[in-house]
């Protein structure tokens, strides 16, 4: 359209010309220049405008299919949403029948509140019986002794490493010794007495037990005949022993035990077993009550466990200790060794206690122990002392005596 207007324009420039140049005058000469000049303006601005057409045209095209674009992502995205709601929606109907389940199955109040009564009753029932085995106990024997002094020492020979456990079975009647010697090891000797195993320095013991495994640490005693030990390689294993032909007849884990060693200047013991006039118990360390010490009782013959306590008593810089009575008393040293002292002690019947009672000490001799085993008998202690095999002549009092000075 721009270039037939151009045309036209051009047509009657050329006849203004030829009209103006046929007159031949020179004001018309002027007034054909400035035409010329005033055209050529026109077309440069229908040029421009020509250009700026064409330039809208293709923004608005770009534009189109821009929009275009955004319409069909539109598209996709109202489906997925669309989707979405119908997935959600089924969601909510499964829950809405889930929750209508769930209300038909939950009991009325009347039903809680008698299962809470039922269970209230078996947790009373079963603290009850805790109680009922904890006074068993007790009232099984009058025991009412308590360690008022540790009197005397007596070296009775060396032998063996420097790590081991020796002790007199403390069954009634019973007059035979017997030696584990070192931190792991399968032989158990036996001596008809106290003075056999005192005068044979260089001859054979009186029986030679070989088992089929190896016991670890110094914490075994023997009981009515059979050995009680921690079985190597196993944290907490506890295994009774036919001392007459080495056999296993009974075996038991003990929960909770074996995780770290009983005593820390002990390093290799983890389960410590011990006889006193009440029976047979296992000193362990629990590392979730703080390292201290807990004992538990153990049937003998079954190696059912009866009962635990959770003691005050640490671990950290203990290197052995014993029960008289059913009170457990822990002895305390140095890692670098030194005189032995009882500090903590611990009383299931809680009569005794360890902030009224004052440290006592053993007789000089300022090395360290590797196992204390307790006589309820002679009321002795037999101790490994450094190599050394050695007695403790103890002093005991009744628990009214102990605690009335």
């Amino acid at each position: 359209m721009s270039a037939r207007m151009l045309s036209v324009l051009l047509l009657s420039l050329c006849l203004t010309v030829g009209s103006v140049q046929s007159q031949g005058s020179s004001q018309d000469a002027f007034i054909i220049q400035y035409l010329e000049r005033r055209l050529a303006q026109i077309e440069e601005r229908l040029n421009q405008c020509e250009q700026n057409t064409v330039s809208v045209t293709q923004k608005t095209f770009d534009l189109s299919s821009e929009i275009r674009g955004y319409l069909s992502t539109l598209s996709v995205l109202r489906s997925e949403v669309k989707s979405q709601v119908d997935s959600v929606s089924v969601r909510v109907d499964r829950m809405e029948r889930e929750l209508e389940y769930l209300e038909n199955k939950i009991p009325s109040q009347s039903d809680i509140e008698m299962e809470e009564a039922l269970l209230e009753q078996q947790i009373k029932d079963a603290e009850l019986d805790q109680l009922k085995k904890k006074a068993k106990i007790k009232v099984e024997k009058d025991c009412s002794t308590a360690l008022s002094q540790i009197k005397s020492l007596k070296i009775v020979k060396k032998s063996g490493d420097t790590f081991g456990s020796w002790f007199k079975e403390p069954s009634e009647g019973s007059t035979k010794v017997y030696l584990l010697s070192g931190i792991r090891n399968n032989t158990l000797l036996e001596y008809v007495s106290l003075q056999s195993f005192t005068e044979k320095t260089t001859t054979p013991p009186t029986r030679v037990v070989q088992l089929p495994f190896n016991w670890q640490g110094t914490g075994h005693v023997v009981y009515n005949g059979f050995l009680y030990c921690h079985k190597a390689d196993t944290p907490n294993q506890i295994l009774k022993v036919d001392v007459l032909n080495g056999t296993v007849v009974d075996s038991t884990l003990l929960p909770g035990a074996g995780r770290q060693p009983v005593y820390s200047l002990n390093q290799n013991t983890y389960l410590d077993l011990a006889v006193d006039e009440l029976g047979l118990w296992v000193i362990h360390a629990d590392p979730e009550y703080g390292g201290n010490l807990v004992i538990t009782k153990l049937d003998k013959g079954t190696l059912a466990v009866e009962y635990t306590w959770d003691t005050q008593c640490r671990s950290r810089d203990a290197e052995g200790a014993f029960l008289i009575c059913g009170t457990l008393y822990v002895v305390y040293n140095t890692r670098y060794g030194g005189r032995s002292t009882i500090q903590c002690l611990y009383d299931i019947h809680d009569t005794i206690h360890s902030e009224e009672s004052p440290v006592m000490f053993f007789p000089k001799r300022y090395t360290s122990h590797s196992s204390i085993r307790y006589h309820p008998g002679d009321k002795e202690l037999y101790a490994w002392d450094d190599g050394y095999q050695t007695i403790y002549k103890v002093e005991t009092r009744r628990n009214d005596q102990v605690t009335a000075e």
